[in-house]
């Protein structure tokens, strides 16, 4: 399965944010997105989860009968902030979830056993989710989009609110993922990106850019990725 992107372009006004880029996604892989702040990181996650539209060009998935279109339903997507329904508690919200998705969900478990794994504890379980901070809303947005097998997983910057013991669960469920997904997150922690991805692509000068899967454990990978995104205007 792959994730193609032909010479896409976006803009907002007279801000560039994508320039005629291209790249192709692939199955049975973790992909690490980075970029400096306002590269527009989430302008491309949001693009191709059909959020916003490209100014030009276009995204294609092929499940095996060629490139296509597809619907917004294909894609999976934990974001940076949270989206959840406040009038639920976490309980609720897991079952309603695993109820509308029961044909996709992977290695089903219960409602408390999901939460459990992200470090939900029994007795805040049954809160309603406008109450819980947004670390513990992260926690519950990971563990449902990690549960089903998505065409596509997008990931906006995830696991910097959880704790040692939960984010191992969800690199676990990550890696899992790749198998029957592409796997892209977003991240500004390089460790997090040399752990867990297959191939890093730079979101830089409005194209992407593959760096060699052979690079990511370089003792000096943080240099050169560091070198690669500087503007050269502040070298002066």
């Amino acid at each position: 399965m792959e994730l193609v992107l032909e010479n896409i372009a976006k803009q907002f006004d007279e801000k560039i944010i994508l320039d005629g880029a291209d790249f192709t996604f692939e199955t049975g892989k973790i992909y690490g997105l980075l970029g400096r702040n306002g590269a527009g990181k989430t302008t491309l996650f949001n693009c191709i989860a059909k959020n916003m539209t490209l100014t030009s060009g276009q995204i294609l998935l092929d499940q095996g009968a060629g490139p296509q279109d597809y619907d917004n339903t294909d894609i999976g997507y934990v974001y940076t902030i949270p989206h959840l329904p406040a009038f639920m508690t976490a309980v609720e919200f897991v079952k309603f979830f695993m109820d509308i998705n029961k044909d996709r969900l992977r290695n089903p478990k219960t409602p408390a056993e999901y939460l459990a794994m992200v470090g939900i504890k029994k007795e805040d379980q049954h809160r309603l989710l406008k109450d819980f901070s947004h670390g513990m809303q992260n926690k519950v947005q990971m563990v449902v989009s990690l549960m089903i097998t998505p065409p596509v997983l997008l990931m906006d910057e995830p696991l910097t609110s959880f704790d040692v013991v939960a984010a191992h669960e969800m690199k676990e469920l990550i890696l899992a993922a790749k198998k029957d997904s592409i796997v892209i997150f977003s991240t500004h922690i390089l460790q997090l990106a040399q752990d867990l991805c297959d191939e890093i692509v730079l979101l830089n000068h409005h194209q992407l850019q593959p760096i060699p899967s052979e690079k990511i454990h370089d003792a000096d990978f943080e240099e050169e990725i560091i070198q690669l995104l500087r503007d050269p205007q502040e070298e002066k």
